[in-house]
Parts: structure tokens; C-alpha cells; sequence
């Protein structure tokens, strides 16, 4: 096969002079004795790593399935082993193909087609790790993108010829170089990394949160120094694999120091005020506050920049770490302590009001969630009124008389059925109209009572 091909583009000329490398490798592996000798110990190598899986796989699969309910670190193994039993076929192909291509060398002097059906199952066991057993999706995109041409390209030997071409092309970024093959190096560890560092960070602050030893702030603090920890690591790992040195990060931290003198104080400041909201534990994960503005909710997550907060009506409330530290911010909870509240009432002036407040502090003192400490109920007297003499009681509880709570209400409940129980009149106003002779052209007269 001659075709003149000097006047087409360089890629055109490459791509034919692979195509023909290609035929010509064909060609005489079609022609030659000692490759079908191989391809025939390919197809026993298969056959038999096939029948063998046949059996070996059900017994595997009985064996590494641990029952449910068990939660042991050698259970957790068996589960992750498990996870790899369909790679069997293609690992046993390949190991039989391992000792064929010993053999064939041995008798041959030669084991290019075995050589290349090795790595046609290693191939194989790529593409399955990737659609099979991978789960995650970011792994698995990568898996698609990156792992699968890679062994391919492996497969049909040209590994070594794309990773040569690549390390030939250049990328300048201002007086650094770098080889279109660290750029390729760089995206890829960079993506394991960031993978590995999110589970890691995950793994890490799910035990974390599991000491309850450590007080709430403690733990998230803890939490955030790992995770800080983690992708810095990350990130000097990273620079290091694609070869930037790490003297030229100071060009860089010189932009960032401009930058956040000029543009980035807000985000700068709520950091640090994250920081030190988390080492003085003023506000934490499931505590109640009420913000300068009036606006209340649960602090249900808190990140670097800022705390996010939920209310009773559903609505998620992102406030910016500065405003804990620099306005005025009431914490309820205080990592459950007491809060104080009150009841207030009224009863009739024909009432001997003496009686009312052992009466009220005793029927309030029955309720479940009432506590006996810091004090008890306790029912005070505030004034007369127009309708009656006005009441109030005040009592402690843990937690927040909103929401799911209903504290004041119950109580009210409470003292009503007391008064109503003890005879005592709760009032409410009155009003008495009094008509005059009409006759005399003189209005009606209202009085109050």
C-alpha cells in the first residue's frame, strides 16, 4: 500500500502512518505461527477464567455476605470486598494470560499478542469498576472521562506515544511553562484529591460530631480547623504534582492581601468572626437567638462566612458571622440552659385575692415541662385594673415557647381551670347604660362599670 500523501496536512500524515503501523503488526500476526498460538492461549486463558469464575463467584458472594443486622469492622470488610466480586472474570483472564505469556516466551522468543490481550482484560476490568461497582458520580465522570481512554490507549499501545506528544506541548502562564501533560497530571490529581478530601472531611467530621464529650462549639471548631487542615494538604500536594514551586505562591499571596485590602474586608471579617465564634462558643448549632433586627430562629448550620438560621414558619435566615459580633444578638438556648417567661391574668374584685397566688404557683407547678430550679412558679401581683385586679406568674421551662412548645398556653389552661375550680371570677369589662326620662330632651347617659 504506497499513497502519496506529502501534500496533506501533518495529521493526515500521522494518522496514515499509524494505520499502516497497524496493518503491517496485523498482517503478521496473521501470518505467523506463534500468534496463533497465542491468540489460541488467549481464548483457553478466557474459557477457563470464565468456568472458574462460574463456580468460584456464588461461593464468594455466600461468603463475604454478612447478615444485616451485624455492624463489626470485619462485617464492614466483607461488605467492601464484596463489592469487587464482579471484577473476577477479567482479573482471572489476565492471570492465566500472565502464565501463557511466560510460556509462549519461553518457546517463542516472542509474546506481543499476548501481550496485548493482557491488556484488553485489564482493559475490561476498567470499564466494569467504572459502570458497576463505582457509585459515587463524581468518581464515576471521572472514571468515564479519564480512566477509560487512558486504558485504551494503554490497550492498544499508544500509552507511551500520546504521553510523549503531550509532554512536547507547552503552556506558558507568565513566566511559568508547564508541559500539556502536567496540566493533564495536574486536572486529574487534582480531582482525586478533591474527592479524597471531601470524604476525607466528611469521614472526619462525622466522628467528630459523634463526641458528645466536647462541647458543641468545641466540636465544630474542630470540625472546621480538619477541614482547613485537609484541603490545604490538599493543595500543596496538588502544586507539588504539577511542579509549581511553591516560592511563586508568594505572587499569589501578595494579589490575595490586595485584594482583600481593597474589595474582600466583609468576606475577610467573617471569617475571622467565624473563628472566634467558634473558640468563645457564644452561638452554636441548635441554639435559639434573636437577632438586632427582631427576627428569630434556629441556628441550624454553620459554615466560614456565615451562620444560617430557621424559623418556625420553614424560612432559612443567612446571617453573616460579623452581625454575632458586632450587634446585639439574644441567645435563648445557651447550650440548654433555663429561660424565664410569664403568664398574666386578672380576677374579680369580689375575689380575696390572698388565695390566688398559692392557688396559681400550685396548678402551675403541675405542668411537666415547669421547672422546680433556678425557682418555682411564682405569681405576682401588679395592679388594679378597671375590670379587675391584674395578675401575673412567672416560670421557668428548658426550651423556647414557640414552635412545638406551647408553654405560656399551657399554662394559661391551667390557671383558668384552678380559678375556675376554687369559685374565682376571671373578669372582663362591663359596660351600664342608663336611660334618662325621655321626655326632658335630655341624652341617655352611659356608665362604665
Amino acid at each position: 500500500m504506497d499513497f502519496d500523501l506529502a501534500e496533506q496536512p501533518e495529521i493526515v500524515q500521522q494518522a496514515a502512518g499509524y494505520a499502516l503501523q497497524g496493518w503491517d503488526i496485523a498482517r503478521e500476526w496473521l501470518l505467523s505461527p506463534a500468534a496463533w498460538s497465542q491468540f489460541g492461549l488467549l481464548a483457553g486463558a478466557f474459557v477457563l477464567a470464565w468456568l472458574l469464575t462460574r463456580r468460584l463467584r456464588p461461593w464468594l458472594e455466600r461468603v463475604l455476605t454478612p447478615a444485616r443486622a451485624r455492624v463489626s469492622m470485619l462485617s464492614s470488610t466483607r461488605r467492601f470486598l464484596l463489592i469487587f466480586v464482579p471484577l473476577l472474570l477479567p482479573l482471572l483472564a489476565w492471570a492465566f494470560t500472565g502464565i501463557g505469556e511466560s510460556l509462549t516466551r519461553a518457546i517463542f522468543n516472542s509474546g506481543a499478542v499476548i501481550a496485548f490481550g493482557k491488556r484488553v482484560f485489564l482493559f475490561l476490568a476498567a470499564r466494569i469498576l467504572v459502570r458497576e461497582i463505582v457509585q459515587d458520580g463524581f468518581l464515576k465522570v471521572l472514571g468515564r472521562l479519564i480512566l477509560l481512554p487512558v486504558m485504551a490507549l494503554y490497550a492498544v499501545g499508544l500509552l507511551d506515544t500520546a504521553t510523549d506528544r503531550l509532554n512536547e506541548l507547552t503552556v506558558s502562564l507568565g513566566n511559568i511553562e508547564f508541559t500539556a501533560m502536567a496540566v493533564i497530571r495536574g486536572l486529574i490529581a487534582g480531582s482525586i484529591l478533591f474527592w479524597l478530601g471531601r470524604w476525607s472531611n466528611d469521614q472526619t467530621g462525622a466522628y467528630i460530631h459523634k463526641q458528645e464529650e466536647m462541647r458543641p462549639a468545641t466540636r465544630q471548631l474542630a470540625a472546621k480547623a480538619a477541614e482547613f487542615t485537609i484541603f490545604g494538604l490538599a493543595f500543596l500536594l496538588l502544586m507539588n504534582i504539577v511542579g509549581i514551586p511553591l516560592t511563586s505562591l508568594a505572587v499569589l499571596g501578595g494579589a490575595i492581601g490586595v485584594g482583600l485590602g481593597f474589595g474582600l474586608q466583609k468576606i475577610a471579617s467573617n471569617y475571622i468572626s467565624g473563628i472566634i465564634l467558634l473558640l468563645e462558643g457564644q452561638a452554636t448549632v441548635g441554639d435559639y437567638v434573636e437577632l438586632d433586627n427582631g427576627e428569630t430562629g434556629t441556628i441550624v448550620q454553620t459554615t466560614a462566612r456565615a451562620m444560617i438560621l430557621e424559623t418556625y414558619d420553614g424560612r432559612w435566615i443567612v446571617v453573616p458571622n460579623e452581625d454575632f459580633i458586632t450587634t446585639r444578638v439574644i441567645n435563648y438556648s445557651d447550650q440548654g440552659s433555663a429561660n424565664r417567661y410569664e403568664a398574666p391574668f386578672s380576677v374579680s374584685y369580689k375575689t380575696d385575692i390572698n388565695k390566688v397566688p398559692d392557688i396559681v404557683e400550685a396548678a402551675v407547678a403541675k405542668h411537666p415541662a415547669v421547672l422546680a430550679e433556678p425557682y418555682p412558679p411564682d405569681c405576682e401581683l401588679r395592679g388594679f385594673g378597671e375590670s379587675g385586679v391584674d395578675f401575673a406568674v412567672e416560670f421557668w421551662v428548658n426550651g423556647i415557647d414557640d414552635g412545638p412548645n406551647k408553654y405560656t398556653s399551657d399554662v394559661l389552661f391551667l390557671i383558668w381551670n384552678a380559678l375556675k375550680d376554687n369559685g374565682i371570677e376571671i373578669p372582663y369589662p362591663h359596660r351600664v347604660v342608663e336611660i334618662q326620662n325621655p321626655t326632658d330632651g335630655s341624652a341617655p347617659k352611659a356608665q362604665g362599670q
